[in-house]
């Protein structure tokens, strides 16, 4: 029998090498198969393409390629997994038939589909409920559904996690029917893990005569390790202990590929709650390296899987879909001038001192997300305004927040003393509300409220949207104020805890000279009080600062002469430099003005999307005589040099 084993097992490997040796030969680019977020219009599959298994650009300007409504049974379908066929030129698809607004206990089935052609697909949904199996009705999940071709059996094995009542998630298989429609009988156990914890997000790839499994540890660590078995229905694992993504960060959704024609594997994962993709590689699929920076792409992927595909099959995805080859990414490296500040698309920056810690604290949008889709939002520190330090994800709307997942925009944050101990509470935008999250420290952890502090327009107004939060304390009067809108600027007074607004001291106080568009920004400086805002579009070059004065934090705003303040620079290329706050320098009649503009260079070129890859700066901010603001003339240098960076490249 064990002859009989080993000799099968030869024969799967030589089977193997040989496929791969010839493939290696035929296949010369990648589809990566996704979807990008937790609003259900994001739930749905995309594809992109790679000529070196590394830059992948997306198809169809990163729209879905099927619609999830025709295909699913709840409106949305998530990590979506694909598989090339025993014959060579046979489709296999699975995905999660699932709407994460439903709440994650919400779905019950899987979606399949299959094609020819990778254009046309015929689909259908398996609700693993519905077969009436006993106890399956405290079935409470079926997540991450992959599939793998069982020699052993001749059949498409198809894997996934289920959860029954309170019980752990758990691996189980069933084998698909011929036409890959639904599963032949009941499902069965294929893999937990010893200590009986949870697991998800399983994928499988076999790899020299033996089958390697990758999943993710839920709920006890969130990180990716690996178990290896011979045979996959023999239900013998060998277990590795070690975590095998590179990053402290928390990571689902694993995926592992080869890269054609070398010894090279890919280990890709989500580092989901901090709105990124990692890539690294191996040569024995044990020890990792690192490879982001060789890595770009034009999307911003949750949760996918990549296959090898011919040039043919490619150029008939690009004839359908967009031509890839010709789109444009833009990767991001560290700065060599002191402008911009952090590395990364970055906008909207609010900046604190904090007399807590004696340190700077920058609270920008995390930008790089078409149509400014980002989730969650980052703070960064630093002691001199010139090296920053990334203090990771304070608030991530889908774990965090009860009524807003999406469009993570905009915050500003104060410093207040409650009972003699500092707290920090930090406005932000969520789906178009404003919302507000409280920490004992600058860097977090925040904890948001139960419900927005601003989700109605205010009375009279009829257009515009309730964003771009503004914090202000006056120390006239010990009041503190917020202020937000767009296309109209709005102030309410804040009650004592700091997590509301006083209904009747809601004020419209929109400048009169017809420039306001957004980021409205209040500072008081020696008896006056200073209200900036942008003008224009963030998309477009000409966005740009401009200033009134007050005698009061309710207005009337007073319109100076020429109140442009900040503008593009095109001699230096800076473009689309708007959304600021102002830093005062504690005891010092010393300002700084901290905006974002157009990533350089390549924003100019980029067209609409250069409105949402952005990148943070700092300029010195002077007055006159008389208290007006000087003509800020945006830099390279910023505040000085820093480390020194390659410039950002264009990737065609």
């Amino acid at each position: 029998m064990k002859k009989d084993m080993k000799r099968t097992v030869l024969c799967l490997g030589i089977l193997f090498l040989t496929l791969c040796s010839l493939r290696a030969e035929e296949y010369k680019a990648y589809l990566f198969v996704y979807f990008t977020g937790n609003d259900k219009a994001e739930e749905a599959i995309r594809f992109a393409i790679s000529y070196d298994g590394l830059n992948y650009r997306a198809l169809n300007d990163n729209q879905p390629v099927l619609s999830s409504e025709e295909i699913s049974s709840t409106g949305g379908v998530r990590d979506p997994h694909i598989l090339r066929g025993e014959d060579g030129k046979t489709f296999y698809m699975v995905a999660t038939d699932m709407v994460s607004a439903n709440g994650w206990d919400s779905n019950r089935a899987m979606v399949l589909l299959k094609s020819t052609d990778l254009i046309h697909w015929t689909s259908s949904v398996v609700n693993m409920q519905q077969k009436n199996l006993p106890g399956y009705e405290q079935l409470k999940r079926v997540w991450a559904p992959q599939t793998i071709y069982d020699a052993k059996s001749g059949k498409y094995m198809i894997y996934w996690s289920m959860k029954f009542g309170e019980g752990p998630d758990q691996i189980y298989y069933a084998y698909a029917n011929p036409g890959f429609t639904d599963i032949e009988g009941e499902p069965k156990h294929l893999f937990l893990p010893e200590n009986r914890k949870s697991c998800i997000d399983g994928d499988i790839i076999f790899y020299r005569g033996k089958y390697h499994l990758f999943y993710k540890t839920e709920g006890h660590g969130n990180g990716i390790k690996k178990a290896v078995t011979r045979s996959l229905t023999s239900g013998h694992w060998k277990e590795y202990d070690q975590y095998l993504q590179q990053t402290d960060q928390a990571v689902e959704g694993s995926s592992v590929f080869p890269l054609i024609g070398s010894e090279r594997y890919v280990l890709m994962y989500d580092v989901y709650m901090a709105g990124k993709y990692q890539f690294t590689e191996s040569t024995d699929l044990l020890h990792f390296r690192v490879i982001d920076e060789e890595v770009s792409m034009d999307f911003h992927p949750r949760h996918g899987t990549i296959i090898p595909i011919t040039v043919s099959e490619a150029e008939r995805l690009e004839r359908v879909w967009g031509n890839a080859r010709k789109r444009t990414v833009y990767r991001v490296f560290e700065p060599e001038n002191g402008n911009p500040v952090i590395k990364g698309f970055y906008a909207d920056p609010a900046i604190l001192y904090a007399y807590q810690t004696g340190r700077y604290y920058l609270y920008p949008t995390t930008d790089g997300y078409s149509s400014w889709g980002g989730n969650s939002f980052k703070a960064f520190s630093s002691s001199d305004l010139k090296e920053w330090k990334e203090e990771g994800i304070i608030l991530d709307l889908p774990s965090q927040v009860k009524w807003a997942k999406r469009n993570a925009w905009a915050p500003c944050i104060i410093e207040k003393k409650v009972n003699g101990a500092y707290r920090y509470f930090y406005y932000y935008t969520a789906a178009q509300r404003i919302g507000v999250a409280v920490a004992d420290h600058p860097a977090g952890p925040f904890r948001a409220g139960d419900q927005p502090v601003v989700d109605q327009l205010p009375a009279g107004v009829t257009g515009g949207q309730n964003i771009d939060p503004d914090v202000f304390y006056d120390p006239r009067s010990g009041k503190t104020y917020l202020y937000w809108g767009n296309c109209f600027m709005a102030v309410a007074e804040l009650n004592e805890d700091m997590m509301s607004i006083r209904p009747e001291t809601v004020r419209v106080i929109t400048p009169k000279d017809g420039t306001f568009r957004e980021g409205t920004c209040v500072f008081y400086r020696q008896g006056k009080y200073y209200f900036l805002w942008s003008e224009d579009d963030t998309r477009s070059e000409d966005y740009r600062v401009r200033y009134g004065m007050a005698d009061s934090p309710l207005g009337p705003i007073q319109i100076p002469d020429n109140n442009l303040i900040l503008a593009k620079n095109p001699d230096l290329g800076i473009f689309g430099t708007g959304h600021n706050s102002v830093l005062q320098i504690p005891g010092k009649d010393e300002w700084y003005i901290v905006y974002h503009r157009f990533c350089r260079p390549d924003g100019i070129h980029m067209g609409d999307a250069a409105g949402y890859h952005r990148e943070v700066c700092i300029d010195r901010m002077n007055f006159e005589a008389d208290g007006t603001i000087q003509k800020i003339i945006p830099t390279l240098e910023g505040l000085g040099k820093k480390v020194s960076e390659k410039a950002m490249d264009e990737v065609r």
